[in-house]
């Protein structure tokens, strides 16, 4: 299995599985835990355990010239999606939120050619405009005809997550994805110890097994070890194609939240997943180049260390 497609894809398969139950979980957690809890204690588990595992295996830091890279992907990956998921499910059904995040791709592709030197035919970006369509008309008519709240904060972590896998999946060209995504949550845990605690002060921490089970699966999973696949599919495959993957993300996590929260899934949200997971299908198969050269030009370019 030695070629990088395969590989890309093998890797982003189990990354995209580990994902699919991420809604479900987050769902299952901020039911009983206050949002404020789930999102600044997710990224602070996470972080300590990341900490931990970087100290007993005795890396060292990171190169200065890759600081902004991964501060893209601290901000995208490690602040951003752990915010918007925890508050965008607090009143969404864990379904309805799979089928916002079906955008998901689509914003990674847009970040893979903004970031990473990838570009995609006008006939992917075609494909893209259907699929989001659909994405918003659904949730439209789920919001008795206006787009909830909830719905543009799922929005941002669409934004928020395509920024820290683009960055993260450079990163884990120079280095394993296991010290990228490690080294990220460790620097940014400092961040979420006083919000943590402030929300533990004024929300406390009481709330069943369920609610935790979810919670400890979107830390120890969804925030870094199923990062470790994810990134590496992204960085071996090809950012906007293994990103394509999650296509099929909508339909695990409808599948997941129907057997483990019994959550109805109605018509309408097969139909909007068909459309979008198709149209994007179309977008799958249109050319992809890779700048490489040009994209060394670039200040911030990663190099392997010599």
């Amino acid at each position: 299995m030695s070629n990088p497609k395969t590989i890309g894809t093998v890797f982003g398969l189990l990354g995209m599985l580990s994902f699919s139950l991420t809604l479900p979980a987050t769902r299952a957690a901020v039911l009983y835990l206050d949002p404020a809890v789930v999102a600044f204690g997710r990224p602070l588990l996470a972080g300590l355990l990341a900490a931990i595992l970087l100290l007993v295996t005795g890396q060292h830091t990171f190169p200065r010239r890759y600081w902004k890279n991964f501060a893209l992907l601290i901000l995208g990956a490690g602040i951003g999606v752990p915010l918007t998921f925890a508050w965008g499910m607090h009143s969404l059904p864990s379904a309805h939120g799979a089928i916002t995040l079906a955008l998901l791709p689509l914003g990674t592709a847009l970040v893979a050619t903004l970031r990473a030197g990838e570009r995609l035919s006008p006939r992917f970006w075609a494909a893209s405009i259907v699929g989001s369509a659909a994405v918003l008309a659904f949730a439209e008519f789920k919001g008795a005809g206006h787009i909830q709240l909830a719905d543009l904060i799922l929005l941002l972590s669409v934004a928020a997550s395509a920024l820290g896998y683009a960055e993260g999946a450079r990163l884990t060209r120079v280095m394993p994805g296991w010290q990228v995504m490690s080294w990220a949550l460790a620097i940014a845990a400092p961040l979420h110890v006083i919000p943590f605690l402030l929300a533990v002060r004024a929300h406390g921490l009481s709330a069943p097994a369920s609610a935790w089970c979810g919670f400890i699966y979107i830390a120890l999973v969804s925030q870094w070890t199923g990062m470790f696949a994810w990134l590496r599919g992204l960085s071996t495959g090809g950012i906007a194609r293994i990103g394509q993957l999650q296509l099929a993300q909508p339909f695990c996590t409808l599948l997941f939240s129907s057997l483990l929260l019994r959550e109805s899934i109605t018509p309408a949200m097969l139909i909007a997943a068909a459309i979008v997971v198709g149209a994007v299908a179309v977008g799958r198969n249109a050319n992809i180049e890779t700048r490489q050269k040009s994209r060394l030009e670039n200040s911030d370019e990663l190099e392997p260390e010599t």
